[in-house]
């Protein structure tokens, strides 16, 4: 009798799955600089990319002559997906209860929160890759400390920054970014910098806000990273820090195979899934099982600029 492999072997509920696949907690930004990318197999290589859009090649050809050739993008280092697979419980008496509140659906709301974490795992993964300064080239990073750090309101230019980071990554991909990622302590301090204030007076705004930055800076958008995660011993902290992310990332919802977009999520195709709820009977609960099967990379760390303690 043939085996069955794990996906074969999963009965899955395929109104949750919708439901799982659907939903994004607001909160979260990563997908930003990491979007997804549907892969058929659970391991395989990054696709990296050269600088073959911007050379100047021997085009020309001869009568006769065989054609020159040109190879888009490369695979590099391997990747692995990662499964994160997690377990809603709804006790069998606030099923009950539910049952009593017109509108409450104690199963979307098991899915919900339980995918909640598995993507806050997802975002803390993806942050970590953003903000290590060991995954960037040595001309696509700095340190701020002292005056240049944007807490220093007399002496600091954020958008002298900004700009400068988007220098360095056309210079590397010829191509300006469109993304600024702010860690939430970064974007509190940005909100009262004297120096955009100024800027933006003569715009009817007294406020700054992640459109207005964009604007500014010339990007098509701001994201600040508002997740937050708490410790074993309940302490909570930033998922994005202290940080500023400058980056161009493919945009369009299906990444261009010649674009050297700053990093994907590969995610096995169909995922999230929920699998049929069960009960235990032990527990007296509904089990609702959901799955996720990821990997974010860095695709291209030269189409990326990070920028560490930038505020006190």
């Amino acid at each position: 009798m043939p085996q069955q492999t794990p996906s074969q072997a999963r009965v899955i509920d395929p109104i949750l799955t919708t439901v799982a696949q659907g939903y994004k907690n607001s909160a979260f930004i990563g997908d930003a600089l990491f979007p997804p990318v549907p892969v058929g197999q659970r391991g395989g290589k990054v696709l990296a990319f050269g600088k073959e859009d911007f050379m100047l090649y021997a085009t020309a050809r001869a009568p006769g002559a065989n054609t020159n050739r040109v190879q888009y993008g490369y695979a590099s280092s391997p990747y692995a997906l990662e499964q994160h697979a997690l377990e809603g419980q709804v006790p069998f008496e606030m099923m009950e209860e539910a049952r009593a509140a017109p509108g409450l659906d104690q199963g979307t709301i098991a899915v919900r929160k339980t995918q909640n974490i598995i993507g806050l795992r997802k975002e803390k993964a993806m942050a970590d890759l953003a903000t290590d300064a060991g995954n960037y080239p040595s001309g696509n990073k700095t340190t701020l400390s002292g005056t240049a750090q944007w807490s220093d309101y007399s002496n600091s230019s954020p958008s002298v920054a900004i700009e400068t980071a988007k220098n360095a990554v056309r210079a590397k991909i010829g191509l300006r970014p469109n993304t600024v990622v702010l860690g939430a302590a970064v974007f509190s301090v940005l909100k009262l910098h004297p120096a955009l204030l100024d800027r933006i007076k003569y715009t009817g705004r007294d406020v700054v806000t992640t459109d207005l930055l964009a604007a500014l800076w010339e990007v098509d958008r701001v994201l600040v990273g508002e997740a937050v995660y708490a410790s074993d011993a309940g302490v909570f902290s930033d998922v994005w820090g202290k940080f500023v992310v400058v980056a161009y990332t493919d945009t369009s919802g299906m990444p261009d195979m010649g674009v050297p977009s700053y990093g994907y999520t590969y995610q096995l195709r169909g995922y999230p899934i929920v699998e049929q709820p069960y009960q235990d009977r032990n527990a007296k609960s509904w089990i609702y099982p959901v799955t996720d099967e990821v990997a974010p990379v860095i695709a291209a760390s030269s189409a990326g600029y990070l920028y560490s303690a930038v505020v006190a």
